[in-house]
């Protein structure tokens, strides 16, 4: 089984098109299908179906395709960090982090390891903890921020405690209390993330748990345009106090207690060490958060859990 059998596997996977997949590898289709065959040969199953025309994978392609996928990724992880060796002028950094984390402080840390690191490359997944999970377990990712808990947990990854935040409910300034119950948001009119969001599953499970169904005014938004139909007037939402620094149209009200908080963590996989670079941006970051909290400029709401 060759490396390159299992790129030409995948790319057609994808396209379900063996002339599509060709063009897509630079390569003449007629020697794609040969490996695709030779591929099949080995395995001892065919991984296609081609009746009438329509390729759709068979039960042993549909078993291959994730792990061809991991083993794709793993495989460019190990180049780039043989690359790496020569002291961090090259490399990538695949990181994953929630929305809130993006808008919040995450930018100040990849500026300074841009800074610090130039020659590596950043690329940046904004979604929501499972999704980015999912990913991480693909390979497609080095290190994820993820929220914890999760919602079913994950032995293949290593998570790594470092923030804990408080959830505040989002309005339009002058419109708030000192303080308000998880109770005060019955019958009052909610901006809603969209499904899979992990602050969607908070505020309903603390609502549920208080013993009333939520009212949504609007629902189905990602961070920013659920800050905005808050400014607009649509309703109120629980939010991360961080995502509130720096807009003036909107007021954060702290839960009583207990309140609302979550934990934020960064993550990878426990069967492959993180490349060096990766490694590099972990250090980056902690010694940023350390910073930000010895001099107190943290986001409000936001404590540093003790890290190494």
């Amino acid at each position: 089984m060759q490396l390159q059998q299992l790129a030409y596997f995948v790319a057609v996977a994808e396209t379900r098109h063996f002339t599509h997949a060709a063009e897509r590898m630079r390569v003449a289709q007629p020697s794609l299908s040969k490996q695709i065959r030779t591929l099949e040969t080995e395995l001892g199953a065919p991984l296609f179906s081609r009746a009438r025309g329509n390729v759709t994978l068979t039960p042993a392609g549909e078993a291959l395709l994730p792990l061809a996928r991991r083993i794709l990724a793993d495989a460019d992880t190990a180049r780039r960090e043989i690359a790496e060796l020569a002291g961090l002028r090259r490399g990538r950094v695949r990181l994953g982090a929630t929305p809130s984390l993006c808008a919040g402080l995450l930018a100040d840390a990849l500026a300074r390891f841009h800074r610090d690191y130039p020659g590596v490359e950043l690329l940046v997944d904004e979604s929501g903890s499972r999704d980015l999970v999912r990913d991480l377990a693909r390979g497609q990712l080095d290190l994820a921020l993820i929220i914890l808990p999760l919602q079913s947990s994950d032995p293949s990854l290593v998570t790594e405690e470092i923030l804990r935040e408080n959830l505040v409910v989002a309005s339009p300034p002058g419109r708030s209390k000192p303080y308000m119950r998880i109770d005060d948001l019955r019958g009052r009119p909610l901006v809603m993330f969209r499904r899979g969001y992990d602050l969607r599953e908070a505020t309903l499970t603390a609502c549920r748990q208080a013993g009333f169904e939520p009212r949504f005014a609007v629902e189905g938004g990602e961070m920013d345009a659920v800050l905005r139909f808050v400014e607009a007037g649509l309703g109120i939402a629980v939010v991360p106090s961080m995502v509130l620094d720096g807009r003036p149209g909107l007021a954060g009200t702290p839960l009583a207690p207990p309140g609302l908080r979550r934990t934020i963590a960064l993550a990878h996989r426990k069967d492959v060490e993180p490349t060096r670079a990766a490694q590099a941006f972990r250090s980056t970051l902690l010694f940023y958060l350390t910073e930000a909290a010895r001099d107190g400029s943290l986001p409000q709401g936001i404590e540093l859990i003790s890290t190494d």
